[in-house]
């Protein structure tokens, strides 16, 4: 007897004598009852299946299951439920990313693994900088989501909602760099009063006769 241990979202599952050509989608689908990840084209061509292995996205009606004992898999039930959304599920819900739905799972599994791409500055095929593609770009979004098909067009408004995650990360990430120089440009060490009026009265004298002999000099 056989035992694979699949962790997906989090959750240990136990499968007794799997036949080693299931795919992990069918496992999650029919074995599991976790039917958020869709069964589109079974060729690896829609996107629907998109789920994260390893925090990569993998088109899991190509791959078998038995790959991945030991493996942290998650699928969209793993991103956010319906009462804990994840920031890129609302800016699907904000933007009406989605007509029919049923390949919205696969499109927020493979967006969600795209921004963490974007964080580490991963090129892709239409980046003209490769060490600091710019992710804002209409076209790097729909390259990056290109594995993905909607068959009802949502694209616009797909590619509206990433943008305004990764416009929020952007911004986000700028104003950590900016109080983080904030607090390292202030002063530190042993604290000392004030100058004195005295010592005051005696700068300004001070420059008043640095002025006097520039203008001498002038």
């Amino acid at each position: 007897m056989s035992t694979l241990t699949l962790t997906i979202n989090k959750q240990d599952y136990q499968l007794e004598n799997l036949d080693a050509r299931t795919t992990l989608l069918d496992v999650c689908r029919q074995h599991l009852q976790i039917t958020g990840p869709k069964k589109g084209c079974d060729h690896g061509q829609c996107g629907a299946c998109t789920m994260l292995i390893n925090g990569r996205r993998v088109n899991s009606c190509l791959t078998l299951a038995i790959m991945y004992d030991g493996d942290e898999i998650t699928t969209i039930e793993g991103i956010g439920m319906p009462d804990s959304l994840s920031a890129l599920q609302q800016a699907f819900k904000d933007n009406d990313a989605f007509q029919c739905g049923y390949c919205t799972p696969g499109q927020i599994c493979s967006a969600t693994a795209l921004i963490e791409e974007v964080k580490q500055n991963w090129p892709s095929h239409v980046s003209t900088d490769l060490q600091h593609p710019d992710s804002l770009l209409v076209q790097e979004i729909a390259e990056r989501m290109s594995g993905n098909v909607c068959r009802c067009s949502a694209y616009p408004n797909i590619i509206k909602a990433i943008s305004q995650v990764l416009e929020n990360e952007a911004s986000a990430s700028t104003s950590k760099t900016v109080d983080n120089a904030a607090q390292n440009s202030s002063v530190t060490g042993i604290w000392s009063p004030p100058s004195s009026e005295a010592q005051f009265h005696k700068a300004s004298a001070n420059n008043k006769t640095i002025t006097g002999k520039a203008g001498d000099h002038s």
